[in-house]
């Protein structure tokens, strides 16, 4: 009997990778999923926490993709490994702050790793030439497979057709006129595909799942480094950035204001972390105050504050503050008109 083929998979939970996974499912091979998180990705945040969005699932798409191929998905925490990746990428950052070909070689080369300690055959990718303009061109791919140490152990089986024969398909353990040789942006190849295998209800391509390629989220976290004069963060660092408005007052100090319930309630969390106000006399938003503050800057922020409020026509607003202590006090101020308000502090 011929040897049973072990094959790793890089589950983003999008439809490329189910797919990717799938096609080689159907040739015989015992397929396993691993994602690695950053603390980066979009699922599973803004929509559990924003109350407008709660009628959408509250589901991790990696965890449906395994579920749905019936695999073991290992999650892997990289956070503090990915730092280096996304403060000085070798190959640069895409559009906004997105080092995404730094990234996929990191990736690769944590699976190359996770497969010689696990005692696997070769790494399965989503990958497909020409859909992503920094990470997904004919020419990045020898570089992802060689700067990660995969060479020829990474298959790309939607695109394998495209590209030149791999370990797995010269030795037999795969059939190459059974992969594809999907090309381009276009996403209707692998729509065709997951109805030819009766998939439903994946997560639909939107433009990558990861908050480093939005240019809001990436302003704001270079305004956060800028503002530190260092790149380092947390992880609640990242989760704030995902959350309410962000308005720097100056360069020691910048507001996050709740823009709905869901965002207030999830940061009450943090009254403990910062200074935070919120309105008694109106309803209004939570919002919490990163920097050093005086006491001017306290009722500049106040003011702010109580424009977002349902007070904001009145002559006063009150409002809680609350110190890192604890201690809490009320004071009243009057509400900024919207011309009061620069479009220079909003990040």
């Amino acid at each position: 009997m011929s040897k049973q083929r072990k094959a790793v998979s890089l589950i983003s939970g999008g439809l490329d990778s189910l797919l990717a996974t799938k096609v080689i499912q159907e040739q015989g091979i015992h397929v396993e999923g691993i994602n690695f998180f950053t603390g980066f990705c979009v699922e599973g945040h803004t929509h559990a926490i924003r109350k407008k969005d709660q009628s959408k699932e509250k589901r991790n798409n990696a965890l449906w993709v395994a579920e749905k191929l019936g695999i073991k998905l290992h999650i892997i925490d990289v956070i503090e490994e990915y730092k280096p990746i996304l403060f000085n990428p070798k190959h640069g950052y895409g559009a906004h702050l997105n080092p995404c070909l730094d990234c996929k070689i990191f990736m690769v080369k944590k699976a190359q790793e996770w497969i010689v300690e696990n005692g696997f055959d070769f790494i399965i990718t989503g990958e497909v030439i020409g859909q992503r303009p920094m990470s997904q061109r004919k020419e990045t791919m020898p570089i992802i497979a060689n700067e990660s140490g995969a060479d020829d152990l990474l298959l790309r089986p939607l695109c394998a057709q495209n590209l030149p024969e791999t370990k797995a398909e010269r030795e037999g353990w795969v059939k190459r006129d059974e992969l594809f040789g999907f090309s381009g942006r276009s996403r209707k190849p692998q729509m065709a595909l997951a109805k030819q295998f009766g998939f439903e209800d994946y997560a639909q391509p939107a433009g990558g799942c990861c908050f480093l390629t939005d240019a809001t989220y990436s302003h704001k976290l270079a305004d956060l480094w800028q503002a530190r004069g260092h790149k380092e963060y947390e992880m609640d660092d990242i989760m704030l950035l995902k959350v309410g408005r962000h308005l720097r007052l100056s360069p020691d100090f910048k507001v996050i204001i709740s823009r709905e319930q869901g965002e207030g309630n999830f940061m009450q969390g943090y009254r403990k972390q910062f200074i935070s106000l919120k309105t008694t006399s109106h309803a209004g938003p939570l919002a919490l105050i990163d920097g050093r503050v005086s006491e001017a800057d306290i009722e500049l922020a106040a003011r702010l504050i109580a424009r977002y409020s349902q007070g904001r026509a009145e002559e006063q607003v009150e409002l809680e503050v609350r110190q890192l202590s604890g201690e809490t006090r009320l004071i009243k101020v009057k509400p900024m008109l919207a011309h009061e308000i620069p479009k220079a502090w909003i990040i």
